[in-house]
């Protein structure tokens, strides 16, 4: 490359003053040098076009990390519930603002709630003798004017031993045959042998398995009651009943898969015992319903391989509706089967918004107008099963059906194409994006409601269902065994089922674990007073009312025979 010299690299023209410094320099480059400076100025582009958009995907990613933090600070801060009122929503003076919670004041109350299934105890009270006269003449005061009455209610919890004597008996005459000493018939037991009557095992079973405390806390409360019971006997009391329930099990879910509308849903269960083959101890409790039956089951997994397994013995001669939450599992299970519609849930849609609004505050309003369609969907719908007969098919519904789903079905058409228009926005948010193209996806599954009235918009009823052992799992952190998990899945599905036939589960539990006793500690071969489908409408009524026992102190004998 040759030097070029100060004569031939700039000339001796002068700018002038308002001109800019070197404004008319000339200045003279070989071309090596030429090629060198754009080549440099190419490259420095390119690293700063990269920079550009390293920057760009640098914040994307920091703005969707500080979503995540503001999403999980919301679930391990923030309230629990999904209303959906903006901070400038519901303003003192608002006449749609929220009432206060509780009784309105000035409004009519329903007075006191009668308790007529309750015994009654007297109390006379008295006054003392020093106040029964005037003070001033000593006059005696009259009692003609009767008692003024008023009511108290109290609850007396005790444990007591009944103390069970066996009267013996001895032959005056010397029959062959007959034993030397005869005596009377022991008192039922569920378990041989066992000090603990049937009224410990229902208060355990109901204490673990529908009130979600732990079995030491168990313990302690009945130490506080005077009956001390050591962990370890409750434990091996539990593991004895358990098959007593095994033919209620199956009996279960022959009437459950009998059915043609379910939901399902599953959680997380701690199972703590080593099984071979499986890391670590994290099992799942899977639950179905149906409109009879409320059934639980564990698994050590979570794939579609557990549903396939436990609806395998399914009717599948017509259609079947199974409702649930997006996860594949349900969906590889269904693909395989052309009469079963799974129905998606937009309680879960509707919280993929609310979740969208507290990550990305500046998407809030636009997440609450996709809320509020969906509200307005549960209304239309809601309108819709006030005058839907069940009996009839969807053609023949009376005229104000048919007015109120067509109203529904536009709702749903609109929501449609509101959806379709925004994803086709370049501009689009990227949480924007993902809440539509799921609802995109799922939009079938979604509107199965319209066409079957009878299958609810969400999954409400399974995750209702599923929350009572939840709130067990919390409490004593899942099982100790394989046999105890299986246990707790089958009591929470026969004292759910129970309950959802509004039967009281104490009176029942009583009655079954009666009839164990008198079985000799095993299962009645006839379950037909204890199936709640099976009994007649009179066992049920009776089944309703609170248990009443009295085991008072017996001073004549008792007739066992």
């Amino acid at each position: 490359m040759e030097n070029m010299s100060p004569a031939s690299s700039s000339s001796t023209y002068q700018p002038e003053a308002k001109e800019k410094p070197f404004a008319q320099t000339i200045v003279e480059l070989s071309k090596q040098q030429y090629i060198q400076f754009k080549w440099n100025s190419r490259y420095w582009q390119r690293q700063h076009e990269r920079a550009i958009v390293r920057e760009a995907a640098l914040k994307l990613q920091l703005e969707q990390a500080e979503a995540t933090i503001r999403d999980l600070k919301q679930r391990l801060y923030g309230k629990k519930n999904e209303k959906t009122s903006l901070p400038s929503e519901a303003q003192a003076g608002d006449p749609k603002a929220p009432r206060p919670r509780g009784q309105v004041l000035g409004s009519k109350g329903h007075g006191r709630t009668p308790r007529p299934d309750l015994p009654v105890i007297e109390e006379l009270h008295v006054l003392p003798l020093d106040k029964q006269s005037c003070p001033h003449c000593n006059a005696s005061y009259d009692s003609f004017l009767g008692t003024e009455d008023s009511n108290i209610i109290e609850i007396s919890v005790k444990a007591y031993v009944r103390k069970i004597k066996r009267q013996r008996y001895k032959p005056s005459c010397q029959c062959p045959g007959v034993p030397g000493l005869i005596t009377a018939p022991s008192a039922l037991r569920l378990i041989p042998k066992s000090p603990l009557g049937i009224t410990v095992w229902v208060e355990v079973l109901l204490g673990k398995y529908l009130y979600a405390q732990p079995t030491n806390r168990l313990c302690a409360d009945l130490k506080n009651l005077g009956a001390p019971i050591a962990l370890g006997t409750l434990t091996g009391g539990l593991k004895a009943l358990a098959p007593l329930f095994d033919p209620l099990g199956t009996a279960l879910l022959e009437k459950h898969l009998a059915e043609k509308l379910f939901h399902g849903d599953e959680t997380r269960w701690k199972v703590f015992q080593e099984i071979e083959g499986k890391i670590g101890y994290r099992w799942y409790l899977w639950l179905t319903r149906s409109a009879s039956v409320i059934y639980f089951w564990m698994a050590p997994g979570r794939g579609a391989n557990v549903i396939k397994e436990h609806m395998g013995g399914l009717n599948l001669d017509t259609l079947v509706i199974f409702v649930c939450d997006r996860y594949s599992s349900y969906k590889c299970w269904a693909k395989d089967h052309v009469l079963i519609l799974l129905a998606f849930c937009w309680a879960h849609v509707r919280r993929d918004f609310l979740d969208g609004a507290k990550a990305w505050p500046e998407l809030a309003v636009w997440m609450h107008a996709w809320v509020a369609d969906i509200g307005e969907l549960y209304y239309l719908n809601a309108q819709r099963l006030q005058v839907w007969d069940e009996a009839l098919p969807l053609s023949a519904q009376a005229p104000q059906f048919q007015v109120r789903h067509q109203a529904l079905t536009d709702a749903l058409t609109v929501m449609a194409e509101k959806r379709d228009l925004t994803l086709v926005d370049p501009a689009l948010h990227s949480a924007q994006k993902k809440v539509l193209s799921s609802l995109n996806t799922h939009w079938s599954g979604l509107t199965v409601f319209v066409n079957y009235p009878q299958t609810p918009m969400d999954n409400n009823k399974a995750e209702n269902s599923i929350r009572n052992p939840a709130t067990g799992r919390k409490n004593y952190y899942g099982s100790g065994a394989v046999w105890s998990a299986d246990l707790a899945a089958m009591l929470f599905s026969i004292l759910q089922t129970v309950i959802l036939w509004k039967l009281n589960p104490r009176h029942w539990l009583y009655a079954y674990l009666t009839a164990c006793a008198e079985n000799g500690g095993v299962a009645p071969t006839d379950l037909t007073p204890f199936l709640p489908w099976t009994m007649d409408e009179a066992r049920r009524q009776k089944l309703r009312q609170p248990l009443k026992l009295d085991f008072p102190v017996q001073s004549a004998p008792i007739d066992t025979g």
